[in-house]
């Protein structure tokens, strides 16, 4: 059951009024009570993103509990959860629509704006109108989701090699830094692009164990880590690797790496392996501000023409708002990329995405938002990144709308 804000002003009864602004006025400045706690999920909000305040210990036998803007003002209130008699949830003078107070206490803001930023106030009460807890927590809404960078303050999984070099016939460790919080799953594959064909192993925090992919050799171990190890490597294992992270929240992030396996003292290496087209660093491991050769090996003997190029675009990611929105509600999607100087295309169930007066891009077209979303914008968007070499296609993400 669910009341509006007129409950707050005309609409309540005499021992409604006299309880509420008794217990709530007299006990505000009580100290909080540490059982109770609030987390915000995800830790750091974005404009147009969705955040969970979620409540931990809630305490039991409680007349009322709610959520309050800023720390002192009884007048400030975004919804309260009535539980004694009946249960009935009552919108606050700031309830702006875009909240839902669950019955575990926790508050869902959608579609966040700066105007969001403050502190928020979780309050509960006894049923002998005695505060129980009285938890405040600060909520930043960041605006740089719009440069369509990875923000700065996140740090972003990176890959090492250990060692730095590895012989045929050798072990080498993928080793994995910055793993995110709240990982869900990881994934190995072989190559820049991440599609079930090419995944060597994953991982699942929930089963604690690693499970081989169709790309699995049998030489692969993947660890709760992330790192991967190759046991007995040889040049075919050659090339870029690709580590895909998914968090509880469906936050999805990519690291590459490129491996060279040194052949040059191989025993087991056949005329034929030894014929390969390969390029080595001189030196392997050049130091900022010095100077590298890119030495070429085993060039064909008729090749007519040979081009360089810096940088194959490796697969960009992206991040939506709200997977499902209701009609005339608004979207934002979001496209990620590695690499600098890539142009932005996107996607609408695998094909060019027709603008519409209700669409806007960013100016380096890395963010699409629909202002206005309707019936007809229901399905799969992508983000393409590329460059006049090269161009990689993100995941599908799906976009449901429901009806008001």
């Amino acid at each position: 059951m669910e009341l509006s804000s007129e409950l707050f002003s005309n609409g309540c009864t005499s021992w409604q009024r006299v309880l509420l602004t008794a217990s709530l006025l007299t006990c505000w400045l009580l100290p909080t009570t540490a059982r109770v706690t609030i987390e915000s999920l995800p830790p750091q909000v974005y404009e147009g993103e969705n955040v969970l305040l979620r409540v931990d210990n809630m305490p039991e036998n409680l007349l009322v509990f709610g959520w309050y803007r800023g720390m002192t003002n009884l007048w400030q209130a975004i919804a309260q959860h009535w539980l004694y008699y009946y249960s009935v949830m009552v919108k606050g003078l700031n309830h702006s629509g875009r909240e839902i107070l669950y019955i575990n206490g926790s508050l869902w803001i959608q579609n966040v704006t700066q105007e969001d930023t403050g502190y928020y106030t979780f309050q509960t009460i006894s049923k002998r109108g005695e505060i129980v807890s009285n938890t405040s927590l600060y909520l930043h809404v960041y605006s740089s989701l719009f440069i369509c960078v990875r923000p700065t303050t996140l740090i972003s999984p990176t890959i090492e090699l250990v060692p730095a070099s590895v012989a045929a016939g050798g072990s080498i460790l993928l080793l994995v830094h910055n793993i995110p919080k709240y990982l869900q799953s990881l994934f190995w594959y072989k190559g820049l692009i991440a599609f079930n064909k090419v995944e060597i192993a994953r991982y699942r925090t929930a089963k604690n164990s690693g499970e081989p992919g169709p790309a699995h050799s049998g030489r692969e171990t993947v660890y709760s880590n992330g790192s991967l190890l190759l046991q007995n490597v040889t040049w075919k294992d050659t090339g870029f690797y690709t580590l895909r992270t998914l968090t509880r929240y469906q936050k999805m992030e990519f690291a590459h790496i490129y491996l060279q396996v040194d052949t040059s003292h191989s025993l087991c290496c056949d005329t034929l392996d030894s014929a390969q087209l390969s390029i080595d660093p001189v030196p392997r491991h050049a130091a900022e501000g010095g100077s590298v050769l890119l030495q070429v090996h085993n060039l064909p003997e008729d090749v007519q023409t040979f081009s360089w190029y810096k940088e194959l675009v490796t697969q960009p990611a992206m991040r939506v708002t709200d997977s499902t929105v209701r009609v005339q509600s608004s979207v934002v999607f979001t496209c990620f990329s590695d690499n600098t100087g890539v142009s932005i295309r996107w996607l609408f169930n695998n094909q060019r995405l027709q603008l519409t007066e209700r669409m806007t891009l960013s100016p380096s077209k890395c963010q699409l938002r629909i202002h206005t979303v309707r019936k007809e914008d229901a399905g799969e968007y992508q983000c393409e990144a590329f460059n006049p070499v090269s161009s990689k296609t993100s995941l599908p993400v799906s976009l449901t709308v429901m009806n008001e």
